[in-house]
């Protein structure tokens, strides 16, 4: 048996391939930790966040929504709207609060 150091110990004990090496984390590092994080949420999860709208659950039956288009071009979008009977422009703002009382 030769020393685990040994100059000559190669050629004659059979070496098993070394696993890759992993990443060192920095000491204190946890998995959830900022810079392990994914970097974006989907949209759908953004407006569950935002304005408590769940795109991902069936309002009915609780089930799992799978979202297969999101419409984005403008003509197309007010064509849908106008069908529906709803109004395809947003309404016009209003002026800012703090004009009106300078203008006073």
């Amino acid at each position: 048996m030769l020393a685990s150091n040994a100059r000559l110990r190669g050629l004659v004990v059979p070496q098993e391939p070394e696993p890759p090496a992993q990443e060192a984390k920095p000491a204190g590092c946890e998995a959830n930790c900022a810079h392990h994080r994914p970097v974006r949420l989907s949209w759908a999860k953004l407006l569950k966040r935002v304005f408590e709208l769940d795109l991902e659950h069936c309002p009915n039956c609780a089930g799992e929504l799978k979202i297969i288009a999101a419409i984005l071009e403008a003509p197309v979008i007010e064509k849908i709207l106008t069908h529906l009977g709803l109004q395809a422009r947003a309404p016009p703002r209003a002026p800012a609060r703090g004009q009106a009382l300078q203008a006073a």
